[in-house]
């Protein structure tokens, strides 16, 4: 049977990727688990939107055809516009199996960069506003302090609008 890295390892194997192509991130440890975008954004003190979510798609015929998607935590990622973005069709949200042998992590540490294969990734043009974000850190208690443009950089990303806002619902007077 294949070994994949642990919950635990992930955020090693982050950490040697980070240094191996000497990107200037870091790995932030608010000592609490962040398995969501709002637990990761409370945690950090930032607003849902400064942290972005890491989100693998497969193909709905052709499970071997992989895409990630990088996009603010307070929006909802469209699987059409990410598959129009990168000439695919029919994209469904990924096992947690394929999550884990296309990235090399596990859900809920999944970072934007630093996978085990090379995934072809759309980085929503939202991301590409602030100075730093803050993604999956490998596992559920660290996170990946960085920069939009060495997403784009490390990863080969697209740009594209992929997303559309989160419903809230209605609000009281």
């Amino acid at each position: 049977m294949e070994q994949h890295e642990s919950k635990s390892g992930g955020s090693q194997l982050l950490k040697q990727y980070l240094e191996s192509h000497q990107v200037a991130a870091e790995l932030v440890a608010p000592g609490v688990s962040m398995p969501t975008v709002p637990l990761a954004a409370a945690a950090l003190g930032v607003e849902p939107a400064r942290v972005v979510k890491s989100i693998l798609f497969q193909g709905k015929k052709d499970a071997t055809v992989v895409a990630l998607a990088v996009a603010p935590g307070d929006a909802r990622v469209v699987a059409a516009k990410v598959a129009a973005a990168l000439g695919i069709s029919q994209l469904k949200l990924a096992s947690p199996q394929t999550v884990l042998s296309s990235t090399g992590y596990e859900v809920g540490g999944v970072p934007p960069v630093g996978h085990t294969t090379r995934v072809p990734t759309v980085v929503d043009k939202r991301v590409l506003g602030s100075e730093f974000v803050f993604g999956g850190g490998g596992d559920e208690e660290h996170m990946l302090r960085i920069a939009p443009d060495d997403i784009v950089r490390l990863t080969g990303a697209v740009t594209a609008d992929i997303t559309t806002e989160l419903e809230t619902g209605p609000t009281s007077p």
